[in-house]
């Protein structure tokens, strides 16, 4: 179904994916977008348990219908899908508390949005040790681009902060039925604590947001443009920081955009004694 970005993967394709995520039999790994089942079936044959969550509810069906003792199908979409509701229902299977793992052939129009949904899981607790997605390769070269490129960005920023990502295989569009317009790669992301933690970690996600909005402009200009939310002025911020107010958002790393979050927040507080400046937007992921 259009509407739902669907692109099988081929078995023998499959067979590598899986090897790349290397499942262990005493693990529980949660899918997304099972579809028929190429990497459902070696996954259940590999590992302790598969959660699968899938949109289609026709697919959801046929794989029901199979009979596997080891897999549980969760009908939905995970983007409407909290951590307490994925808690309770890992908790009901028995499997709470337990190390999990996360694979998917994610649709790529909406790869993205999933990635964030996938970081909210992680830091309001789910224990997902691991994920390794495949993504449009766009995709991936935004997740592991370098700083300084045209391609580094929120999601290079964002991701990165709490999770290192490898490359691990990249899959022609004949890979799939129906082929698609692109080409695809496998990627892998461990969940890490924010590494460097900022003061207010809302507060550097907003940032980050805010200056990559505007990126065709000098971080000065960027922050002035976020206006007066920032609450104090611009070059006290970029003086803090020790940042050249010269510079593009996509020169500066992610201990430095650290640096820039903190930097508000320390001369917010100094200025007004507040403990924190508002924050421009979601504050979440």
């Amino acid at each position: 179904r259009k509407r739902f970005g669907q692109h099988f993967l081929q078995d023998v394709w499959a067979e590598r994916v899986v090897q790349a995520i290397a499942p262990r039999p005493d693990e529980v790994v949660l899918e997304i977008g099972p579809g028929e089942g190429a990497i459902t079936r070696p996954l259940l044959a590999a590992c302790k348990h598969v959660v699968a969550f899938e949109i289609d509810r026709d697919l959801a069906a046929a794989l029901r219908a199979e009979g596997h003792e080891r897999l549980t199908i969760v009908e939905g979409d995970v983007l409407g899908l909290s951590a307490a509701q994925l808690l309770a229902q890992i908790e009901t299977l028995g499997f709470g508390g337990l190390p999990l793992r996360l694979a998917g052939n994610l649709p790529y129009n909406v790869a993205s949005p999933i990635l964030f949904r996938l970081l909210g899981w992680f830091e309001a607790g789910v224990p997902i040790v691991d994920t390794t997605v495949m993504l449009q390769r766009e995709v991936a070269e935004r997740l592991l681009a370098p700083v300084g490129t045209a391609e580094y960005g929120v999601l290079s920023v964002l991701l990165r902060h709490v999770a290192t990502i490898d490359r691990r295989l990249k899959l022609p569009p004949g890979a799939f039925r129906p082929a698609p317009e692109v080409h695809s790669t496998v990627v892998t992301l461990r969940w890490q604590a924010p590494t460097p933690p900022p003061r207010d970690l809302a507060l550097f996600r907003s940032v980050v947001r805010a200056v990559f909005t505007r990126r065709r402009k000098t971080l000065a200009n960027a922050l002035a443009a976020w206006g007066g939310r920032l609450m104090v002025p611009t070059a006290d911020v970029l003086s803090r920081a020790g940042l050249n107010p010269g510079l593009r958002p996509e020169a500066l790393d992610i201990p430095q955009f650290v640096q820039l979050a903190d930097a508000v927040t320390n001369a917010a507080q100094a200025e007004h004694g507040a403990p924190n400046p508002v924050a421009d937007g979601p504050s979440g992921a």
